[in-house]
């Protein structure tokens, strides 16, 4: 682990209940961490996880970074003092969106899992930025591997078959507001979702397997 403290942090007001994955977005590993480390920028996260597995530690966990933003989950709003923020060097999808390398999500496996020990996080609380601010975010995007994690017991599990409910899509946003998400937005929250739960199609549109997954995840 390497250090690279950034001056961007306060004093948290909540118990540590939350781990949320970011990517960095931008061109390069070098860019992001200048940005993360500079006070102008006002952004900061506890750790960033480059494409090779080397782990960068910026804020300690006592300390309430900055990678959240305005975001809501299960009834948190200060998602930044409830959480650890993880940034994955990735270009996103303005830059050249990629895959996650083998070498990057052990490193992000691993550290996940220590965090998650030491604090108690919860499957259901291991979350994306998307997740969190689904009407602001894409991150860390439809190519992470949240199935990985999920295999791991670090993040909920997808169910493999699942029958539909057949709720009317304001059912299935009240679902998706029981579940934890910020549904006011529901074309984002449900893009979000389906992000993180169904990958190969983002289209944002309301069907069966949407309602399914859902249902079995509430369950």
């Amino acid at each position: 682990m390497i250090e690279r403290p950034s001056p961007n942090f306060n004093d948290r007001l909540l118990p540590v209940s939350m781990v949320v994955l970011h990517y960095t977005g931008m061109p390069s590993a070098a860019a992001a961490l200048d940005r993360l480390a500079d006070p102008a920028a006002e952004v900061s996260a506890h750790y960033v996880v480059a494409e090779d597995g080397v782990v960068v530690r910026m804020v300690d966990e006592a300390r309430r970074a900055w990678h959240a933003g305005k975001s809501f989950w299960r009834g948190v709003t200060d998602v930044n003092s409830a959480s650890v923020g993880i940034e994955i060097v990735n270009p996103g999808h303005e830059f050249g969106y990629r895959p996650f390398p083998e070498p990057q999500m052990a490193a992000v496996e691993a550290l996940v899992a220590a965090i998650a020990a030491r604090y108690r996080v919860a499957p259901g609380n291991v979350v994306g930025h998307s997740d969190i601010a689904p009407a602001r975010k894409d991150d860390p995007g439809e190519l992470f591997d949240w199935p990985r994690l999920a295999r791991a017991g670090l993040a909920d599990v997808v169910p493999a078959a699942a029958t539909d409910p057949g709720w009317t899509d304001a059912g299935f946003l009240a679902a998706l507001g029981r579940y934890g998400y910020d549904a006011s937005d529901g074309p984002a929250a449900t893009v979000a979702f389906q992000r993180h739960f169904r990958p190969r199609d983002i289209g944002g549109v309301i069907d069966g397997e949407c309602r399914g997954v859902l249902l079995e995840l509430l369950r």
